[in-house]
C-alpha cells in the first residue's frame, strides 16, 4: 500500500498515515502535462533541449545527462497524483512528499517486478529529477515563469539485503503539487497503461484533454504533431498516425482522417439527450451527471459514467425503468465504498 507523508521527511504517526488502494482509485494525470509535450517519446536517451510555444504557453525542457524523462516515466507522476487526489477526496491531509511501495508502483503501472524492473524504476526517478522545465504555464491561479524538476527529490527509504528498493519517497515539484491541490487533473482509462507505443499514449492524452466527452475534436495533422512532441518529419508522423487509426487500440476514442490533412476524434461512447438510446447504453441526463459530481466531489463524472456503463453491459444489459436513478444509486454505493 502507499502512504502520504504529512510533513518533513519522516512518515507521520499511524493515525494520520493515509493509505490508498491505487487499484481501487482512478488513475489521474496533470492537465498541463496532458496538453503540452513535457515528456520524450523516444525509447533511447533523449538529450535534446525542447523549445515549445503554443497559444501563449512557452516551455523549455532541458534533459540531464541521463536523458529527458519519457512518457513511461510519467507513470510515476500519475501514480502520485492519483494518491493525492484520493486523499483530497477523502478529506485527508496531503503533502508533496510521498512514500511509495516500489512493488505497488510497478504493478499498478503494468511494469515488470523483476530485478530489471526495479533498476528501470530507479533510472526513471533519475530522469524525472534531472529533467528541468522552464515555463509560464499556470497551475492553480498562479502564472509565473519558473524552472523546476518534474520531481524535486527522491530517496530509497528501505532496501532488501540484496539491495533492491522496497520503499521510496518522492517529493513533487511545487508547480505540480499546486496543480493537484487545484484539482487540475483528468481521469485516465486504466487501459492507458496497456499502450506500449509512446505515440499512442501521447495521442490518447491529447484526445482526453481536448475532446473529453465532446461530440468531436478536429485538429490538423501538423498541430497534432507539434502538440505530441514528436521529432519525426511530418510525413513519418502522418504514417504513424495512420497506423494508430488502423490498429484502433486507443481506449475511449476513435480517430479518422478528414480531407485537408485533418484528424477527427470522437468518443467511443457519448452522452445523449434524455429519452434517446444509444448502442453504448441507457441515456443519462445532464442533471444526473451534476448530482454524481456532488456525490463524489472532485471525481471525473464522465469516467464514473463510463465505469457504470461497463458494469451495466457486464450484467447483461438489462432494461432500466429510470437510468438516471440506477446510475445515481450505483454512484452512491461507490461513494460509500470509497469512504466519502
Amino acid at each position: 500500500m502507499t502512504g502520504l507523508m504529512t510533513g518533513g521527511g519522516a512518515p507521520a504517526a499511524q493515525p494520520d498515515f493515509f493509505v490508498c488502494d491505487f487499484f481501487g482509485a482512478s488513475p489521474k494525470h496533470d492537465l498541463a502535462a496532458m496538453e503540452h509535450p513535457l515528456f520524450s517519446l523516444s525509447t533511447r536517451p533523449d538529450r535534446r533541449i525542447l523549445e515549445y510555444a503554443h497559444n501563449g504557453a512557452q516551455i523549455t525542457v532541458t534533459p540531464s545527462v541521463k536523458g529527458r524523462a519519457t512518457i513511461f516515466d510519467a507513470d510515476i507522476l500519475i501514480f502520485c497524483i492519483s494518491q493525492l487526489m484520493a486523499a483530497l477526496n477523502a478529506g485527508k491531509p496531503t503533502h508533496r512528499t510521498l512514500t511509495l511501495t516500489a512493488h505497488d508502483l510497478l504493478v499498478a503501472t503494468g511494469r515488470e517486478t523483476s530485478g530489471d524492473g526495479y533498476q528501470r524504476l530507479r533510472d526513471a526517478f533519475e530522469r524525472l529529477a534531472g529533467t528541468r522545465i522552464t515555463t509560464n504555464i499556470a497551475t492553480g491561479d498562479q502564472e509565473t515563469t519558473s524552472g523546476f524538476g518534474l520531481i524535486e527529490a527522491w530517496q530509497i527509504v528501505r532496501k532488501t539485503r540484496a539491495g533492491r528498493m522496497v520503499r521510496v519517497s518522492i517529493t513533487l515539484s511545487e508547480w505540480l503539487y499546486r496543480a493537484v491541490l487545484a484539482r487540475s487533473v483528468l481521469t485516465l482509462n486504466r487501459a492507458y497503461f496497456d499502450l506500449r507505443k509512446p505515440l499512442e499514449r501521447r495521442i490518447y492524452e491529447l484526445c482526453r484533454k481536448h475532446c473529453g466527452r465532446q461530440a468531436e475534436w478536429v485538429v490538423s495533422v501538423a498541430v497534432l504533431a507539434k502538440k505530441s512532441g514528436s521529432r519525426s518529419p511530418l510525413r513519418v508522423f502522418r504514417a504513424m498516425l495512420r497506423e494508430t487509426i488502423r490498429v484502433n487500440h486507443l481506449p475511449d476514442y476513435l480517430l479518422a482522417e478528414d480531407p485537408g490533412d485533418m484528424i477527427r476524434v470522437t468518443p467511443r461512447a457519448v452522452v445523449v439527450a434524455p429519452g434517446l438510446a444509444t448502442a453504448s447504453g441507457p441515456p443519462l441526463s445532464g442533471a444526473a451527471l451534476e448530482q454524481a459530481r456532488a456525490l463524489i466531489p472532485g471525481a471525473d463524472v464522465y469516467a464514473l459514467e463510463a465505469d457504470w456503463r461497463a458494469v451495466w453491459a457486464a450484467s447483461g444489459r438489462p432494461q432500466l425503468r429510470n437510468s438516471d436513478s440506477a446510475f445515481l444509486g450505483w454512484v452512491r454505493k461507490r461513494a460509500a465504498g470509497a469512504g466519502g
